[in-house]
């Protein structure tokens, strides 16, 4: 399977064991410090790479050693990186994520370099041999470029899916990414984004209101419910699998990654929401969307175990 991620890309640097922020001057010590790669487009690159995708992946760093530890992270988990466009004038996209020994991770985040990429960034080539295209973050583009860009895809018979990083809480961002949504066969926001974009506290009722404006397919995560997928002839609930949780942080994009690829292997909607669940159970295991070490076979192999018993 050929798949290109376009988008966001986030060096995430994680802080564990957060107590409080010191005051002042004063310092503390916590428990450890890391980065990993991430980002709508970024981490669902990595993850689609783990479960043995082709991929090469395109957006916007700067021309600082957070761009450059980003395509190092990204290249060696084997993600073709040289779509990703150097911008001299921006720094790279990142976030510092202070996770709470109760794991509470609120974020500092940096946008960067993320809101100077366009389709003047992609070259001729981009859409060249590819399965299907995943497009995270359309709200960075806007409606009608994405859908410009998407358009394509599924002019050539590429499938087509979109994640969000925003909220969902901007009252304007729906219609800012409307002329987006008929051109995607797969939309996989979460819980929250659903309400915000919506308004509907019922997820069917908003997932269904996104169909009406042309997606072909929600696929919503719902945290420890698991998630939840409509169309308009199906709607299948799959719970989350029982695991220790460490740290969230990549579970949305690993989730997108898993149930991209169930579909391309021809798994039914139910059980590619089961395997995207199986792939975020891994990630949530452990810090970051880079966290433990898992393939294919592994999460295949998880979700039949915890199937049986």
């Amino acid at each position: 399977m050929s798949i290109a991620t376009v988008g966001v890309h986030v060096l995430d640097i994680h802080v564990i064991g957060i107590e409080s922020i010191p005051s002042g001057s004063d310092g503390a010590l916590v428990e450890s410090i890391s980065f990993s790669a991430a980002g709508t487009a970024g981490g669902t690159a990595l993850v689609l790479s783990r479960l043995g995708a082709a991929v090469r992946t395109y957006g916007a760093i700067g021309t600082d050693s957070i761009g450059r530890s980003l395509t190092d992270l990204l290249t060696a988990e084997g993600v073709d990186t040289r779509g990703l466009v150097p911008k001299s004038d921006i720094q790279t996209s990142s976030s510092v994520i202070p996770v709470r020994t109760n794991g509470d991770r609120p974020a500092w985040h940096c946008i960067g370099a993320n809101a100077g990429f366009g389709l003047d960034d992609l070259g001729p080539d981009a859409l060249d041999g590819l399965d299907h295209l995943h497009l995270g973050g359309p709200e960075f583009l806007g409606g009608p470029v994405a859908g410009e860009l998407l358009g394509r895809a599924r002019d050539r018979g590429i499938t087509t899916s979109a994640d969000l990083l925003s909220g969902g809480d901007d009252p304007g961002l729906l219609e800012w990414i409307g002329e987006a949504l008929p051109h995607i066969d797969y939309l996989l926001p979460n819980d929250e984004q659903v309400r915000g974009l919506t308004g509907s506290d019922d997820l069917e009722a908003g997932a269904r209101s996104l169909l009406e404006r042309g997606v072909g397919c929600v696929a919503l995560t719902r945290g420890a419910d698991g998630a939840l997928v409509v169309t308009g002839d199906e709607v299948v609930a799959v719970p989350a699998f029982a695991v220790d949780v460490v740290d969230t942080t990549g579970c949305g994009d690993s989730f997108s990654a898993g149930f991209i690829t169930a579909r391309h292997r021809g798994l039914d909607l139910a059980a590619a929401a089961e395997f995207g669940c199986a792939v975020a159970a891994h990630v949530a295991q452990g810090i970051g969307t880079a966290a433990n070490s898992y393939d294919l076979a592994t999460v295949e192999a998880f979700a039949e175990a915890h199937r049986s018993s």
